[in-house]
């Protein structure tokens, strides 16, 4: 397939533009600037200069191409504040970047679409022992700090499953692995500030981002329309566990531990985040309708491949 890539510089894009191009998919890899064409180009896509909040400029740099599918990876989680608004950058481009994604594959004459969603969909608080699965409920606001990410979630699957093509939502995990969570925090490590909350924190799902790359060429090619899969590895951890392997692959002190009070004082979201949320997240209908196994069934596992 011809495939219009947008967030191809991201964490997950540049791992994705690889994995496309090893299963013989030509790509059309959005990017703001221009500097990145060199790479982009490095990577096996031809570089298009758009702003995906542009909708006329995007649609103009789009004039005369075609594409079977469309896959929106944009954010710009780099640019979110201490406390997160629905004007958080990533928010807008899960909401109006979703619809300027969707003017372009209907511009495109593509008739699939597949968007980038997150399991923090399902909510910050404690979801318990059992794992969750697609049919537990998601997008649902509950007055929180992280009302702006939920929300978000659920517009661009909303607008997506809405749109006259075959829709798809991946609701991924935490990314760790090169240019993703687990870098930043080793450098916070290195640096001694203190992370971790007291007790170790709650227990969530992540996923390496090589396999949510692999993931989404196979929802690309055999994801169901109108679905949702939730793409994670198959052991969910604490944030203890989660900071240690970090300390470990990367040759950081361990994490320091501070009082919950603090940490949600400090970065409210996080706090709520790390503190107060326990998610378990069930990946048997990706591993079902996709065919896919994440390669890495662990964080521990993920990061220990790197470090050796």
């Amino acid at each position: 397939m011809r495939v219009l890539l947008a967030g191809a510089t991201g964490a997950i894009g540049r791992p994705l533009i690889r994995a496309l191009a090893d299963r013989g998919h030509e790509v059309l890899a959005v990017a703001r600037d221009p500097k990145s064409n060199t790479m982009i180009r490095a990577l096996g896509a031809e570089p298009v200069n758009a702003d995906v909040m542009d909708r006329d400029g995007l649609l103009r740099a789009l004039r005369g191409r075609s594409a079977d599918a469309v896959l929106h990876e944009a954010t710009a989680l780099k640019s979110a504040g201490r406390k997160l608004t629905d004007a958080d950058p990533t928010n807008a481009l899960r909401h109006a970047g979703t619809a300027h994604l969707l003017a372009a594959a209907e511009h495109l004459g593509a008739s699939r679409f597949l968007t980038q969603s997150l399991i923090l969909g399902y909510g910050y608080y404690d979801h318990g022992a059992r794992p969750v699965t697609e049919e537990d409920p998601f997008g649902i606001e509950d007055g929180g700090y992280a009302d702006p990410v939920i929300a978000g979630c659920r517009a661009t699957e909303e607008q997506v499953f809405a749109a006259d093509l075959d829709g798809i939502a991946l609701r991924y995990g935490l990314f760790y692995g090169p240019a993703a969570f687990s870098d930043m925090f080793a450098d916070l490590l290195r640096k001694r500030i203190p992370l971790v909350p007291v007790g170790g924190g709650g227990v969530i799902s992540w996923i390496h981002v090589d396999d949510a790359a692999a993931a989404t060429v196979a929802a690309l090619e055999r994801g169901k329309a109108g679905n949702a899969y939730n793409i994670v590895d198959d052991e969910p951890i604490t944030w203890r566990q989660f900071l240690d392997a970090v300390a470990a692959a990367h040759g950081t002190p361990r994490a320091l531990a501070m009082p919950t009070w603090l940490l949600r004082l400090a970065v409210p979201y996080l706090g709520c985040l790390m503190s107060d949320t326990t998610l378990r997240v069930d990946n048997s209908k990706a591993k079902g309708e996709l065919d896919w196994r994440p390669a890495y069934r662990s964080v521990g596992e993920g990061l220990g491949s790197a470090s050796r």
